[in-house]
């Protein structure tokens, strides 16, 4: 089980790394345009899942998210000591990775986020985002010939420009924003409210999806 751990490890590092790094470089090289400094943001975003989920999918199937772990709890598909250890790992993962982040940018290293995320705008959007990304992982895993690691690489890119919320619909990454004052910073206010949302819309999408699955 250790080597599993220590690939939602890894790769939790370096997906908080490349979703907050892209978008720090991205405020750098395009002060002042919000919108270019997304397209970076989402761009880097989906190229770097989907080589992080093809590289460890075949060790701990590359779940990198709370969401996802839980789910495969709830399948069995994990033990209670697998999924616990999975989501120490992706938040431990989490956290050194926004600090590392901060260190290659030479910024101060500790920060407490005051970045406002607030609205119930957003909550839907995150609830409506996640609802989607169980949608899409679960249902490219049983399609023929698909990836889904391709998948889920374009649907969160994707995820960046037709929701509000930017999609996060990750509640370790999210728990790395708190540390940040960055392009992707959240303060710790809106935390739980967001964590809330993406839970109930992945589990949602995890009934209605086993509701079809026993109905076919």
């Amino acid at each position: 089980m250790l080597i599993k751990v220590v690939s939602e490890f890894v790769g939790t590092l370096f997906l908080v790394m490349v979703v907050l790094g892209s978008g720090v470089m991205g405020e750098n090289l395009f002060p002042g345009q919000v919108g270019v400094a997304l397209l970076v943001n989402s761009l880097a975003t989906g190229a770097g899942l989907y080589a992080l989920i093809k590289s460890f999918s075949a060790i701990s199937y590359a779940h990198f998210n709370p969401v996802v772990s839980i789910l495969e709890y709830f399948s069995k598909r994990l033990t209670f000591s697998q999924f616990f250890f999975f989501i120490f790992a992706q938040l431990f993962g989490a956290y050194l990775g926004v600090l590392l982040v901060h260190l290659m940018f030479n910024l101060t290293p500790f920060v407490i986020s005051d970045v406002n995320r607030s609205g119930n705008h957003l909550l839907l959007s995150e609830f409506i985002a996640t609802f989607g990304l169980i949608g899409v992982i679960k249902l490219s895993e049983k399609a023929k010939n698909s990836s889904t690691a391709f998948s889920v690489a374009c649907y969160i890119g994707a995820g960046y420009w037709f929701t509000s919320s930017t999609a996060l619909t990750n509640p370790a990454v999210c728990f790395a924003r708190l540390f940040t004052n960055t392009f992707g910073g959240m303060a710790p206010v809106h935390y739980f409210p967001i964590l809330i949302s993406q839970f109930l819309g992945a589990y949602i999408a995890w009934v209605l999806l086993k509701k079809i699955e026993n109905e076919s």
